[in-house]
């Protein structure tokens, strides 16, 4: 078998996530998170809307991770940021949390914003 390592240039991968917690980048974050090439921050969750609206022209999709389960975000939250111009993909926590890092490795312009589970 043929292994190869996984670089990451703009941000960095989530490492794991448990019950309440996410480490991305050897960091340990608790509660909500949003993350990509600004950064990792703390996020309000979908009241939060600055934080998110702030990424366009930057990214060109975010993730929402919706928590251990799928569901959908607010009708609104969705047509503000599809309005600004952002690609709004939503899955549940952990399926974000690989896609995220799948789409990182190749260079994407992605961002995440996870609910933990």
């Amino acid at each position: 078998m043929r292994l190869n390592e996984v670089t990451y240039s703009d941000a960095v991968p989530v490492d794991g996530y448990g019950e309440g917690f996410f480490r991305i980048g050897g960091e340990v974050y608790n509660g909500a998170v949003l993350t990509g090439a600004m950064g990792t921050s703390a996020w309000g969750g979908y009241e939060d809307r600055a934080a998110l609206l702030s990424l366009a022209g930057d990214v060109d999709v975010l993730f929402i991770g919706t928590g251990p389960e799928v569901a959908h975000i607010p009708g609104d939250l969705r047509a503000a940021l599809e309005g600004a111009g952002l690609g709004v993909e939503t899955m549940n926590s952990p399926a974000a949390c690989r896609t995220y890092n799948v789409l990182l490795s190749e260079g994407r312009r992605i961002a995440l914003a996870v609910l933990p589970v």
